[in-house]
């Protein structure tokens, strides 16, 4: 495969800079940290990095809300820093996606604050959506839009003579202003950060809430009558994502875009932005938000193949980022499927039972055709840290439903590298991370589980690096093999992948080489809730003879 179409197949792994490790002590992830830290993601066997964003900003959504797309936070470091960061990552064979937010911006970015500082129907704020409100004096929203994180999608400013003022759209947090994609400042000025960054040798970006930056123009209420969307989904991104894509195309070695498209039921339009002048490749949603259940999964598979297959581009995989329950957690409850608009809290979970299926997942996901996202952490195990206390999260999500949506710092917690205690060589001693790590940590570190056989952090080595040397070219297609219906089991090449879901094992083919297994595989048997690869024998057959390739053991 060209060199070119690394992103095909590549293992990328995300980082969330203030969490992943902490290099001048502060408590607070940064750059620093990510350098110290590049030989163990080497050896994990990754290909590229994502970073979510790392540019100044008042932090009001965990740095969604930018303040300056050409700086770097400077909790997290330097423009330098980052430019240092790109280059010895790229000399150690692992290539860099940056984060863009073209949806919104902050309330403290430049243009808006010229926008607060303008009369209504100036130029500065047509980059963004001011309405007059409705109702007496104006002062009911101008529509019905609610925001993603709870309560209405408008916030009223304040004249300077202290009356009130015209009201302005975010779908987020008031702190998030949306940007007016129709004006043409707003489009030149995010070709031009694109380049910005392309210059400095980000292989792509990871384009944020990539479905609503396109608005109608007459922001009507929103209702269910069959007809557009206002605000999701709307046929004028797609002349947007092409002429970001012939930026990307420019350069001598092409650039990525990922886009994050929540489109649950509607595969036809998620294929939309995947065509060859469009987005290179998106996140699987309808994956990552299945149960844990053989027939889910392997529907939502199927359909992600033929979807793709469609337009020519590659699946993506994923099965936790930083806005989703760590896997861990999810899979040991009754309903392990995941809905991003309804986290469960409190909720009964079993943690044995979570990490057997986490590894089983492992190995079904890294065995899949196309590319793979990994949210770190997920290589250690962590679980979901769910009792943080109230006044220590800091997810607006959390705080706009007051307190009744958990949000999402519950998988932000800063990653465990070594030591008994917290804050387990995130930081130095004494120092209490931006977000307290539990105590029960301590036998999930890097260290503890560094070369320790069966540990999930080996697991993961292994499976990266059979994954990248082994039986499985990476465009092996892919071949369902027979199987019962609680069994899912494929070939793609000389690797078959087996995964038993039902709740008692499975005999497994007598000529197939083991190649590795998500947990102990007695008398060649595969228990529940447990995966294997097998290497098929040279020129044997595909799967053991009628009438039952995995039948139930006795």
């Amino acid at each position: 495969m060209p060199e070119t179409d690394w992103w095909r197949h590549a293992v990328i792994y995300q980082v969330y800079p203030r969490s992943f490790a902490d290099g001048n002590g502060d408590g607070t992830g940064d750059l620093a940290g990510v350098l110290d830290r590049l030989p163990y993601l080497v050896q994990l066997g990754i290909d590229a990095l994502w970073f979510t964003p790392w540019y100044p900003s008042p932090m009001a959504d965990g740095g969604y809300d930018v303040a300056d797309y050409r700086g770097i936070h400077p909790d997290f470091g330097t423009l330098d820093e980052a430019e240092r960061l790109i280059a010895a990552a790229r000399e150690r064979g692992l290539r860099t996606l940056v984060d863009v937010v073209p949806n919104h911006v902050s309330r403290a970015h430049p243009w808006f604050r010229a926008a607060l500082a303008a009369p209504p129907g100036s130029p500065e704020r047509a980059r963004f959506h001011f309405r007059p409100g409705r109702g007496p004096d104006g002062r009911e929203p101008p529509n019905n839009w609610t925001s993603e994180f709870g309560g209405p999608a408008w916030t009223r400013t304040t004249a300077p003579d202290g009356t009130p003022g015209e009201w302005y759209l975010h779908l987020f947090t008031p702190e998030q202003p949306d940007l007016n994609w129709s004006h043409p400042e707003v489009r030149s000025e995010y070709e031009a950060v694109l380049r910005f960054w392309f210059d400095r040798g980000a292989a792509g970006v990871r384009v944020d809430t990539a479905i609503a930056l396109a608005k109608d123009p007459a922001l009507p209420d929103l209702a269910d009558d069959g007809g557009p969307h206002p605000y999701l989904d709307r046929d004028e991104l797609h002349d947007l994502y092409r002429s970001w894509r012939a930026v990307a195309d420019s350069y001598p070695d092409p650039r990525v875009l990922v886009g994050e498209l929540w489109l649950p039921d509607a595969p036809e339009r998620f294929a939309r932005y995947l065509r060859p002048d469009e987005l290179h490749t998106a996140f699987n949603f309808d994956f990552l938000s299945s149960p844990w259940a053989a027939g889910a999964l392997r529907a939502r598979i199927d359909a992600t193949r033929t979807t793709h297959a469609a337009v020519g581009a590659p699946a993506t995989w994923v099965l936790c980022n930083h806005d989703v329950t760590r896997t861990v957690t999810r899979y040991g409850r009754a309903d392990t499927s995941f809905d991003l608009d309804a986290r469960p809290h409190g909720v009964p979970t079993d943690p044995s039972l979570g990490t057997r299926r986490a590894r089983a997942a492992a190995l079904l996901t890294l065995a899949l055709p196309g590319a793979v996202y990994l949210y770190q952490g997920e290589e250690l195990g962590l679980p979901e840290v769910e009792d943080l206390p109230a006044d220590r999260r800091r997810d607006p999500i959390h705080v706009r439903s007051g307190g009744t949506d958990p949000g999402r710092d519950g998988c932000r917690v800063p990653l465990p590298w070594s030591g008994t205690a917290p804050p387990f060589g995130f930081t130095r001693d004494g120092v209490e991370p931006w977000l307290p790590q539990p105590a029960r940590w301590a036998d999930l570190t890097v260290a503890a589980q560094d070369g320790a056989a069966g540990s999930m952090l080996e697991l993961y080595r292994a499976a990266l690096r059979l994954r990248r040397t082994g039986p499985a070219t990476a465009d092996a297609p892919l071949r369902w093999l027979p199987s019962g219906a609680d069994v899912l089991a494929f070939r793609r090449g000389d690797l078959l992948c087996a995964v038993n879901f039902a709740d008692r094992p499975v005999a497994l083919p007598a000529e197939h080489a083991l190649l590795l297994a998500s947990g102990p595989v007695p008398d060649r048997t595969l228990p529940p809730d447990t995966a294997v690869w097998l290497r098929a024998p040279a020129d044997g057959p595909d799967e053991p003879a009628p009438p039952a390739p995995f039948g139930v053991a006795p």
